[in-house]
């Protein structure tokens, strides 16, 4: 079902951009957060049916485009949202730049938890906010929040963008680690910026919605999509939800005046499919997932390759943790990238904490891993 898919020539950055990205175009390339598996059949014919009309004008959201998130979140989280929270955006992270821009001013202070998603550092960067970053612990190969930490640069936040799930390190946040990230922020009027992108690809337990946890008044915005889950990241599907009624005026104002109001035809087709009649897809591609990152960390540990593969309860997203191999980080990019020749994302990327990591990405074909994994093992043993 989850075949390899031939992707060159698609205008792929994942695969057009190798050369620019690492010198060469003689590797594996598994580092973009997006999948070389194809789209579900049912988003596949919604596209198809719309393209046989000739013309792709100026486009609304339609009521039906609201009742599909409504009825995801339902079905997925068990959670209850209303029509008027949902705002359509251009995507997550223009978002996370309007919001950044939006509810803080220069020289505010701006929480992040790294080693985290690198448009994380840039939003607060370009617009000249202060980075507070409550870096996460890192113990026995897992990663933890310093509340103690957390609580004291709360003092001096305006805003906090959470990740959630984490990316790059898989974390699943727990309700008690929400609700106590929440708190502290509800006693700091400290608003919530939630990039919840990878909520649909959890492992094992059902990711808890930080809008679950929350009042109505409660000063968050969920930021989401259907673009991970069903691999249609070229569409512009993302959408917030924002419970309460003055950021959310704020922020539709802020896309208006940047005229980031527009919907894409395809993109609204292809979301309703795929929310609509993409849940057992879905699961499958979760358990094909889950067998690829089964599948590395049994390779990793059967052949005692001095890597550790972070236990991962989301995302198709697998943070690598190279430091025992006693390599500099343009040492080890060079190993990964000229002696393993497999594209991953740089570790320091995602901030100071991901030195002597590596991010890969898992979601492609068995017959792939495979073969990532024994390009892995000839480097290893050349060491």
């Amino acid at each position: 079902m989850f075949e390899t898919i031939n992707r060159e020539e698609t205008y792929s950055v994942k695969y057009e951009e190798r050369i620019k990205k690492f010198g060469t175009d003689d590797l594996l390339p598994m580092w973009v957060a997006d999948m070389d598996l194809a789209s579900p059949q049912c988003v596949q014919e919604a596209l198809q049916k719309r393209a046989t009309h000739p013309i792709c004008g100026y486009t609304i959201y339609p009521s039906h485009y609201y009742q599909a998130i409504i009825d995801w979140y339902h079905l997925q989280y068990n959670t209850t949202i209303q029509k008027e929270w949902i705002v359509p955006a251009s995507g997550v992270v223009p978002s996370l730049y309007l919001a950044v821009s939006l509810f803080s001013s220069e020289q505010d202070g701006v929480i992040i938890q790294s080693p985290i998603y690198p448009p994380f550092f840039t939003a607060i960067k370009h617009q000249k906010r202060k980075i507070l970053d409550n870096t996460l612990l890192y113990h026995d190969g897992r990663y933890t929040i310093d509340m103690e930490d957390f609580a004291t640069k709360a003092k001096d936040a305006k805003l906090f963008l959470l990740c959630s799930p984490h990316n790059p390190t898989g974390r699943s946040w727990s309700d008690e680690e929400l609700k106590a990230m929440i708190l502290v922020c509800m006693e700091n009027d400290i608003v919530i910026v939630s990039d919840e992108i990878h909520a649909d690809i959890v492992y094992q337990v059902t990711h808890h919605i930080a809008i679950s946890l929350c009042q109505k008044n409660a000063q968050i915005i969920i930021l989401n999509a259907p673009s991970k889950s069903f691999n249609i990241a070229g569409l512009n599907t993302s959408y917030a939800i924002i419970p309460n009624d003055t950021l959310r005026q704020k922020f539709t104002i802020g896309q208006m005046r940047l005229g980031q109001n527009h919907g894409n035809p395809f993109g609204i087709e292809a979301l309703i499919a795929a929310y609509q009649n993409g849940s057992q897809w879905l699961a499958s591609l979760k358990i094909h997932l889950k067998e690829n990152i089964d599948y590395i960390q049994t390779f990793l540990q059967t052949h005692q390759l001095p890597i550790k593969a972070v236990k991962s309860e989301a995302t198709y997203l697998l943070w690598l943790d190279c430091s025992q191999m006693k390599l500099s980080q343009e040492a080890l990019v060079i190993f990964w990238t000229h002696k393993a020749k497999l594209g991953l994302n740089d570790g320091i990327s995602f901030g100071k904490a991901g030195e002597g990591f590596m991010r890969l990405n898992i979601a492609t074909s068995k017959a792939v891993i495979k073969e990532a994994m024994q390009r892995l093992l000839r480097a290893c043993r050349l060491i």
